[in-house]
């Protein structure tokens, strides 16, 4: 059921990172979230592609809007008790951009965000012929994201697109000057071995983020192997989605050529299954409840001034 959003989640997901490596499902609207929650998560990732994807069926290429995306992840926050992290593409500007953007995704109740050193407008970190920014320059971003956000616990992630551009070595030295400048966690993008994880985390005082996306440039690392390596937060931003995307097209297809859809009904979550997966009745519980309250004459209690 939709309620505000946790009081402090980046307090929240240090003390989960404190006690083990944390496994974030990537997440792209409300349901996702609900879905993701339902099934034991204890933390979410706010994917900008899957978002992109999702909204506006375009690509990952800087599209979608900050206030698009504070909206998006506070509907995520309101959907499921969880501590979430957010993509925040390269901040969605300059410098004061980057301050608003932390101002505007704190608000939405995030428990942190990543910005990355593309050039904008960037693109997936999986491709080539990507652009990185001078390294001062997003060194930068990350002070002024840092002495912007309002609650000291919200996790400031460095991203840094460097290894697909500059190499390794170079990647690792933005990623230390990232560190210097005050980032809380750093997410190298496009390694391509578990010697590479490895050598950022010999190299990084700070929390490490792995992404084990598919189809990219980072073979598929199980989430247990990222644990022995030592890296705190991994995201597997599109797996759902990509799984959902080819269930749906299958069942469009099925639709478009059969002109019914009797032959999917096992495939499908029941109308009893979503209900409850949504917290149907609990929404018309508290509606009632608030009735009663009217109905009995009583005055629901107060905080006090």
């Amino acid at each position: 059921m939709l309620k505000p959003p946790l009081a402090s989640p980046g307090a929240r997901l240090r003390e989960l990172m404190a006690k083990d490596a944390v496994l974030l499902p990537g997440v792209f609207n409300g349901i996702s979230a609900v879905a993701a929650h339902k099934a034991g998560a204890r933390a979410l990732y706010l994917s900008g592609a899957g978002v992109t994807n999702a909204m506006l069926g375009a690509p990952d290429h800087a599209l979608v809007t900050l206030t698009e995306m504070a909206q998006t992840a506070a509907n995520v926050c309101q959907a499921a008790p969880l501590p979430v992290i957010s993509d925040a593409d390269t901040g969605f500007g300059e410098t004061m951009n980057v301050s608003r953007t932390v101002l505007e995704m704190e608000r939405a109740g995030l428990a942190g965000i990543h910005i990355e050193d593309q050039v904008s407008p960037k693109r997936c970190g999986h491709l080539d012929g990507k652009a990185v920014i001078p390294p001062a320059e997003m060194a930068k971003k990350v002070v002024a994201a840092v002495e912007s956000k309002r609650e000291p616990a919200f996790l400031i992630v460095a991203r840094t697109d460097a290894r697909g551009v500059e190499g390794l070595d170079a990647a690792i030295e933005r990623a230390r000057l990232y560190e210097a400048h005050g980032a809380d966690a750093i997410f190298p993008e496009g390694l391509e071995s578990e010697r590479e994880f490895e050598a950022f985390r010999k190299a990084i005082g700070v929390p490490l983020v792995a992404n084990m996306t598919e189809f990219g440039k980072t073979p598929i690392i199980p989430f247990a192997r990222f644990r022995e390596l030592g890296y705190n937060l991994v995201i597997f931003p599109m797996t759902a989605f990509r799984v959902m995307l080819k269930a749906m097209t299958e069942a469009y297809e099925e639709l478009v050529r059969d002109g019914t859809q009797a032959g999917m009904l096992d495939k499908m979550r029941t109308r009893a299954e979503l209900y409850n997966l949504i917290d149907y009745a609990a929404y018309g519980e508290r509606d009632q409840a608030w009735s009663n309250t009217v109905e009995s004459g009583k005055a629901p209690s107060r905080a006090k001034p």
